[in-house]
């Protein structure tokens, strides 16, 4: 009896760690790079500087067109195929960004990762749901964003090691090796979890009816809209992260270390979160987060412009800290919000709210980042503008 114990502890534990390396996949695939722009952009020959910031804002365009059809996919032929699918896009353009020798081909190789990509960090939660349900599923999910949780605060160390070693070449030869190991776990150890009496024909009626409840529901079409203006602006960060840092503030080495130092903070909250909703509702967290976006953002204006955009390296880890723990208390409720009203359609609706939100952000994100101008204004007034707005579209709808 007890040595039975043991036993079913080791596979629970394995399947939690699978699950969050799958999921992490996307995480890795931004945040492994930052270190690597530099040298990207001089090796492949890009005039522009803000040029370099489309190697990750094209892994997101990718993700938001993969996300929309992989839910209903899985339904169709089953979670282990179609994640398999998706890795096998993700291994792709792994290997067309490894071989890359113009920038364009290093964007269609973002592309097909970001496609591929969604694969997993879609469908693993069905497959989950699958499994379990209820608090179970809960308990499963928070062990697995407590993992997932790490990857921002390790993965820039990654990349910046690889590279010492092997040249930003080597952190796809990295991507490489890791993909094909996750997928070669996922398909010896992982048995199918959708049996063949619940699935059902791929229709693509059934996207455009999820389309459809979206566009026609108030709250899911404004926290949706919300959820990607937010997003919008952590991609923006995300985009000038590595200029602002090591261009603008010399940060050199250090670089990862500052950037995981700011991803606690997000950690944190998403932790929080889980007991905070239990005492108050979503609508008021979420107005909550989004004014104490606001407000701080509106704050830092007067030393940015009294320093031209210029302020103390402590200043700007003080603004972006409190910033990030808000972000990441948005993130899990917005999304929560958007789905309230979607639970007959939850797996469509799910991957369409993901797949719209996606689209906003990397629209939003990239434009944001675009504006860098070696200044610390495009990013502040990104996080001032898209939190306005979202607060603006909240209050209509009341």
């Amino acid at each position: 009896m007890n040595a039975a114990v043991p036993s079913r502890e080791k596979g629970f534990a394995e399947f939690i760690v699978l699950i969050a390396m799958m999921m992490s996949l996307v995480a890795l695939s931004i945040d492994t790079m930052l270190p690597a722009l530099p040298a990207i952009i001089n090796d492949l020959n890009v005039t522009k500087p803000n040029s370099g910031q489309l190697v990750l804002s094209t892994l997101f365009l990718g993700m938001s067109a993969g996300q929309i059809v992989y839910g209903p996919i899985s339904d169709t032929i089953g979670r282990k195929p179609a994640i398999s699918i998706g890795f096998g896009i993700f291994i792709a353009g792994t290997l067309l960004c490894l071989n890359a020798t113009t920038f364009s081909a290093m964007l269609g190789g973002r592309f097909l990762q970001g496609l591929g990509a969604a694969a997993p960090r879609i469908i693993t939660l069905a497959l989950v749901r699958d499994k379990y349900e209820g608090a179970e599923m809960a308990r499963i999910m928070s062990f697995v964003m407590t993992i997932f949780i790490l990857v921002p605060i390790l993965a820039p160390f990654t990349g910046q090691v690889i590279m010492s070693i092997a040249g930003w070449r080597g952190i796809f030869a990295g991507f490489l090796f890791m993909a094909t190991g996750i997928l070669c776990w996922f398909l010896w150890r992982q048995p199918e979890t959708l049996i063949s009496e619940k699935r059902h024909p791929f229709s693509l009626g059934r996207i455009q009816q999820s389309l459809r409840e979206i566009i026609s529901n108030p709250q899911s079409m404004v926290y949706t809209l919300t959820s990607g203006l937010i997003f919008g602006a952590f991609l923006g960060y995300l985009n000038t992260a590595q200029q602002i840092f090591q261009d603008q503030y010399a940060t050199g080495e250090m670089f990862p270390v500052y950037f995981g130092m700011l991803a606690l903070p997000f950690g944190m909250a998403t932790l929080l979160n889980s007991k905070l909703v239990r005492h108050v509702s979503l609508q008021r967290i979420v107005a909550l987060a989004m004014t104490g976006i606001a407000l701080l953002s509106t704050i830092f204006l007067l030393p940015l412009l009294f320093s031209h955009g210029q302020p103390p390296f402590w200043a700007i880890l003080a603004y972006l800290a409190p910033i990030f723990f808000a972000i990441g208390i948005l993130f899990g409720n917005l999304n929560a919000l958007a789905m309230e009203p979607l639970g007959h359609i939850a797996g469509t609706g799910a991957a369409t709210v993901g797949s719209l939100s996606t689209l906003i952000g990397m629209i939003t994100g990239t434009t944001i980042g675009q504006f860098y101008n070696g200044t610390l204004f495009p990013l502040v007034y990104g996080f001032l503008a898209c939190t306005l707005l979202s607060l603006l579209i909240t209050q209509i709808r009341k």
